[in-house]
Order: C-alpha cells, then structure tokens, then sequence
C-alpha cells in the first residue's frame, strides 16, 4: 500500500498529513506555526518536524513513504524543486532548494507545487469541485491565491497562472507586497490588513485586535484573532474585513467576466474560518460588477478545509 506525505506551507501554518494512495484517506496529521524570523533554514526545520509528528500519529517512518508533496506560496520551479519570492515567508526571496533540502533531511523523493495549485487540484478532485468543467478557487489568507480549472483540468498558463491576488482593483491603490499597487491581496491579504491595522492604530484609531494576538499568544493577527476581534464588534476590524469583502468582490467578479467559470470556491485560513456567511458577503460585493448577472457563477465553499493543501501535496506524489 502506498502512502505519500503531505505539507501545505502557509504564511501563518503549516499543515502536515501522511496520506494513502488507494483511497486518499488521511492516515495521521499534525499542524504548527510557521516561523516568522529564521529564513529558509527554519521553516524547513519546522516543516521537517511538522511532517515527523503526522508521520508518528500515522505511526509510519517518513523514510517508509512512497514520497513527499510540497505545497508552498511563491515562484515555484517544480522541475529544480526551487522556491523564490515568498513574501509572506521570513527571509526568502532568492531562489531556494526546498525539494532537495528536505529530500535529504528525510531520505525521500519530494515534489514541489505552487501551494494554492495544489489546493485547488485537491478541491477537484476529492473535494466540492468534483464533476464541475471549470471554477476558481480563491484562498483567502496571509495573501490572496486563486487556482483556476478549464475543461476539467488545472490551468497553468506558462506557470503563474490563476495569481488573482495581484489582479488589480484600484488604480493607483495601496502598496503590495509584489511591489505593485492597487493589488486585491493589498486590500484583503491578511499581512496587509495587519499592516494597515498597525498604521492607523499609530495614528490613534483604537482596538481590541493586538490584545486579543497577545491574549491568545500569537504573533500575527491570525484568522482565529479576526474572528473574536469581530465576535468583539471591534470598529477597526469591522472595518478592515468590510474593506477586504470589497475589494474581493471587485477582484473574483473580474475574473469570473474573463473565464465565465461555472464554480467559484473560496477556501484559505480566513476563508475558512468566517464559512458561508462571509461568502454571501463576497457574492453581495461581487453583483455591482458582474457583466452577466443573471447567471452568475455558483460560490460554495471549499470542502476539504485546512487539509485541502496538505492532500493536493501529497496528490502530487500520484502524478
């Protein structure tokens, strides 16, 4: 029986699963913080270690795997196993060997993929995306990443394909990590909504936000501290999820005009975390925009949750 690891690098987690190949089912998971500061050199201890703890509750030697899949955010080179420009990861911006790093670490064969590919791969196959020709799905998260399927496959495009997080929604907008401005991600990212929470919070605006990150002894604003922010009624952060629905809005009804998808699904931590309430928000946002508003494209949530990156790494095992 052949069993893959599977490890979904995020800006805030990182998710582990031992998975089996005969009916992708999970075996043993585990899940930690990503770190902050350290570079590459640490996140690959903490994802060498995630992977150790969902190998042990698999009760299976990682050496014992038929291969490990990598889902992680940035400039993916899938065939040098390479990982460049991830912003929302600490210290890397150049080219790193992550395949062949943890290859080593772990005596195993490892694949890199682009982490919301591999995601959105996951959704059509196993998850609400089955039997659908074509969707999107976005990520909401410590950025913002769509994957996008046409004819029942994946689209890659020359490779970048499906980057709706750099699609622009404002002209002359805020700044974005990428450099670039008017970005959706600089609006509803969820390292840009901190930094702009930090901004006004420096120009007197007030808020739970940062006591409820150090009450719940975090080092970012996590989804799970937007999320009692709001239970909370916190204006600032009111205001900040309301900014963030909008530009979603205005950035998913774009790209819903150009590919005419018949499914869109939105996934990512803070998607998952806020669920369908939040997506009736987006849909609402999404109208104003819309060419075609009598037949609108379905938006459902994802359906594989916080797993659903970890399985299509380990899926990229089985291609």
């Amino acid at each position: 029986m052949a069993t893959f690891g599977g490890i979904d690098l995020g800006g805030t987690k990182i998710q582990t699963i031992v998975m089996r190949g005969e009916d992708h089912s999970v075996l043993g998971q585990a899940r930690s913080l990503t770190p902050h500061e350290g570079g590459p050199a640490a996140v690959v201890d903490a994802l060498v270690a995630c992977l150790s703890e969902a190998a042990g509750a698999a009760k299976v030697e990682i050496k014992e795997l038929d291969g490990v899949g990598v889902g992680a955010p940035g400039e993916v080179d899938a065939q040098a196993g390479t990982l460049a420009r991830a912003t929302n990861l600490s210290e890397w911006e150049r080219p790193y060997p992550l395949a062949a790093a943890l290859s080593e670490r772990f005596d195993v064969k490892v694949r890199l993929g682009n982490d919301v590919s591999v995601a959105a791969h996951a959704e059509l196959l196993l998850g609400a995306g089955q039997g659908a020709k074509s969707l999107l799905c976005v990520f909401w998260g410590t950025g913002v990443g769509g994957g996008v399927a046409l004819d029942g496959k994946l689209w890659h495009g020359r490779g970048d394909a499906g980057e709706i997080g750099h699609m622009v929604v404002k002209q002359g907008g805020a700044r974005c990590l990428c450099g670039r401005d008017g970005c959706l991600e600089a609006y509803a990212g969820r390292r840009a909504m901190e930094a702009e929470a930090k901004r006004l919070v420096e120009k007197g605006h007030d808020t739970d936000l940062f006591k409820i990150m150090r009450e719940r002894q975090r080092h970012t604003l996590s989804s799970g501290v937007w999320a009692k922010a709001l239970e909370r009624e916190d204006k600032l952060a009111v205001r900040l999820i309301e900014r963030a629905v909008q530009a979603l809005g205005s950035g998913v009804a774009s790209a819903v005009n150009l590919l005419d998808v018949e499914l869109v699904l939105l996934g990512g931590g803070l998607g998952t975390r806020f669920g369908e309430p939040m997506l009736e928000r987006i849909a609402e946002a999404m109208k104003p925009h819309l060419y075609n508003d009598d037949k609108p494209s379905a938006l459902r949530p994802v359906e594989l949750g916080d797993l659903g990156g970890a399985l299509g790494a380990a899926l990229l095992c089985e291609s």
